[in-house]
């Protein structure tokens, strides 16, 4: 019935690999492929407007904020994600956290603990919050 699907990058090129051995300490801010197998501490957050895929390999790890076009997630998160396009949640994704999504794909196995936030819900929830403030 599921079948895993193969974590591959989207079909932009990887145009930086964090590699396994590799901790990050601080902020990283990206446009292209990025594909980390190695460790962040820290936000990952894809520059305003470029075409952007962030994918975590089944042994990367990021604790922090993510915000990108496309996540495509098959190792460990902790930190909420905003994803203006899509998220992919592979078998082996351990995610501790909130995902904003547009469009989500979760496979057989994978683990999120915390709430799924589709972008409209969010926006009308944010202009409810407005207007509430307004009238008061």
């Amino acid at each position: 019935m599921f079948k895993n699907k193969p974590v591959r990058p989207d079909a932009q090129s990887i145009d930086t690999l964090i590699g396994a051995q590799v901790t990050i300490r601080g902020d990283i801010v990206f446009s292209g492929g990025l594909y980390v197998e190695g460790r962040i501490l820290g936000k990952v957050i894809a520059e305003d407007g470029a075409k952007a895929t962030l994918t975590l390999a089944e042994q990367g790890s990021i604790e922090g904020e993510v915000r990108a076009p496309v996540v495509i997630l098959n190792g460990r998160l902790t930190g909420d994600v905003h994803a203006t396009e899509r998220i992919e949640l592979a078998a082996n994704a351990r995610v501790q956290g909130n995902l904003h999504y547009q469009v989500v794909e979760m496979s057989a196995g994978a683990q999120l603990t915390g709430r799924l936030v589709h972008a409209d819900a969010a926006a009308a929830t944010t202009a409810e919050v407005l207007r509430e403030l307004a009238e008061a």
